[in-house]
């Protein structure tokens, strides 16, 4: 192809200045896949650490004091539906008092099937000693809690439920979310431990779940609520109740959008004046071409090219600086006991996304010099010298 030679030929007679452009477009790049990264990171973090380990959509009674006894039937119909709803899980809370002797301490009793909520909370990750109850009359506590009523596993300790009676339970193991409001206050059993001491039946307070896409999950909850409706059923989703966090979230995505767009439009107008002057620097090779019987839509296309393998440049490099950049900030700043204070998140897509948005930057600022190209006289080129 004449024009894509001649293109290379221009950009390797200026060797300097080509370099400089295609750097300039790497920086570029380079800010928009290091700060994407970074709030991704940041987002996914902040994610993770709200929400990623709980119910992101809870299905309760509308008053608190009645218990879901239909909860295996609406777990059926949740699965049936066409929905990203990862896990379904179960959970019966009371509040009541473990005693230890003397000593006691208000808590909130939690019983799970294990094998689901560990999916969500994560338990057998967060459990630092002993195991997780698997018999009847056998709980797991919060290091906080156990230093506070001097117990170890294998201890026998006493619940004491309010208006409705004690149980004898045995520590089976100890965990540590490193969440003070969860270790100093959740003591977890099975669910028929606590069905026993209620003696209510087989009912749980609450039906948990996750979803896939965090984000849609006020959708998911519309599409299950419209699906089992009941009057005295209650059905909410994290994001309605995290609207603080969310605001967070999504002023961090357009600051970031924002910077992206600054960096894009500064290249595109460094690209356009730098290849504006290249033209005029040219003018005497384009002017000969012209004479030679080279089309003014082909000398056009000249710049296109410049434009096209800048871009093409500049995006391969900005990626290849910019990922550098983001794994330079995980390894300098860190924290105390030497972990990322932002963990390293890379998006393919986004990575792709910025050298595509890069190399149509780069071609849309060449249209300019491409046209003025279209304009250059052989008479005056002649005339001029």
């Amino acid at each position: 192809m004449l024009p894509l030679r001649i293109a290379l030929r221009f950009l390797w007679s200026s060797k300097g200045q080509t370099i400089l452009i295609a750097l300039g477009i790497a920086v570029g790049v380079s800010v928009q896949v290091f700060i994407g990264s970074l709030i991704q990171g940041l987002q996914k973090d902040l994610v993770d650490s709200t929400i990623g380990n709980r119910s992101q959509i809870t299905i309760t009674r509308e008053d608190d004091s009645e218990y879901i006894d239909n909860y295996a039937s609406i777990k059926e119909n949740i699965n049936a539906l066409d929905t990203d709803v990862s896990v379904v899980s179960y959970a019966l809370d009371q509040p009541g008092t473990m005693i230890n002797g003397n000593e006691s301490s208000p808590v909130l009793m939690r019983a799970f099937s294990f094998s689901l909520a560990n999916q969500i909370y994560g338990w057998e990750d967060a459990v630092i000693e002993g195991k997780l109850p698997s018999n009847q009359n056998e709980i797991v506590v919060g290091s906080p809690l156990m230093e506070e009523l001097d117990v170890s596993v294998g201890d026998t300790v006493t619940l004491e439920v309010p208006l409705i009676g004690t149980q004898e339970v045995t520590i089976s193991g100890v965990y540590a979310f490193d969440v003070t409001a969860i270790d100093e206050s959740w003591v977890a059993m099975t669910l028929p431990t606590l069905q026993s001491i209620l003696n209510e039946g087989d009912v749980v307070s609450a039906i948990e779940m996750q979803v896939d896409d965090v984000f849609m999950a006020d959708t998911t909850a519309e599409t299950i609520n419209q699906n089992i409706a009941s009057d005295n059923l209650v059905i909410t989703n994290w994001k309605d109740e995290n609207a603080d966090l969310l605001s967070g979230l999504e002023g961090q995505s357009v600051s970031s959008i924002m910077i992206q767009v600054f960096v894009t439009l500064s290249v595109v107008l460094g690209i356009s004046s730098v290849l504006a002057i290249t033209v005029l620097q040219k003018s005497r090779q384009l002017g000969i071409l012209k004479a030679m019987g080279i089309k003014n839509r082909t000398a056009s296309f000249i710049f296109l090219c410049e434009g096209m393998i800048l871009g093409v440049l500049g995006a391969i490099g900005g990626i290849g600086l910019g990922l550098g950049l983001s794994v330079a900030f995980t390894q300098f700043a860190v924290r105390p006991d030497g972990t990322p204070v932002v963990n390293l998140y890379i998006d393919p897509q986004f990575i792709l996304l910025s050298g595509f948005i890069a190399l149509t930057a780069a071609t849309l600022a060449s249209l300019f010099p491409a046209l003025r190209s279209r304009n250059i006289s052989i008479i005056e080129v002649i005339k001029n010298g």
